[in-house]
């Protein structure tokens, strides 16, 4: 079977995130000083592979662990749908 993944990297909410403040301080010069604690991340999709829908969690799981997030300063969350 065939699975797509949509994954969320996101900066720990305990670690600064520079490419966040230059946007939030951005959006003041743009007029839209309501906009505040702007966090960037990455959105990556992929797919996978796999006999059933547990295993296909498995390898986006693993993937996100060892490449695809640096845990030490980031959280990652998935999503997955059958293609």
């Amino acid at each position: 079977m065939k699975f797509i993944a949509e994954i969320d990297v996101m900066p720990l909410k305990e670690i600064l995130d520079p490419q966040g403040k230059a946007v939030t301080g951005s959006m003041k010069n743009l007029g839209l000083s309501e906009i505040h604690n702007v966090r960037i991340g990455k959105h990556i999709t992929l797919e996978i592979d796999a006999e059933t829908e547990a295993a296909a969690k498995e390898k986006v799981d693993l993937a996100c662990q060892k490449l695809l997030a640096n845990l030490i300063m980031e959280q990652y969350h998935f999503t997955l749908h059958q293609a």
